[in-house]
């Protein structure tokens, strides 16, 4: 953070550190680049609609399954072969 803000020199940066100036560098780049990409992208909305249709139709899948299992039974009941 110290080098993104640029308070300190990076020789000051390093030799309070223990790390080499290369490696600050380095950092530095990486969470810079890592910053811009962060604006870059738009952030998804979330699609509610497409949830509760998904919804909607795994409860419909369950209503379909449930007829046909009593419609079996019923006409199991009645001699009738599947």
């Amino acid at each position: 953070m110290e080098a993104i803000k640029g308070d300190l020199t990076m020789a000051q940066i390093s030799s309070q550190y223990g790390v080499h100036v290369t490696q600050i560098n380095r950092w530095k780049r990486e969470a810079v680049e890592a910053m811009v990409s962060g604006f870059n992208t738009k952030p998804r909305a979330v699609d509610t609609s497409q949830t509760e249709l998904v919804e909607h139709l795994y409860q419909q899948i369950g209503q379909l399954t449930v007829e046909r299992d009593w419609l079996k039974k019923k006409s199991a009941t009645f001699g009738f072969s599947s």
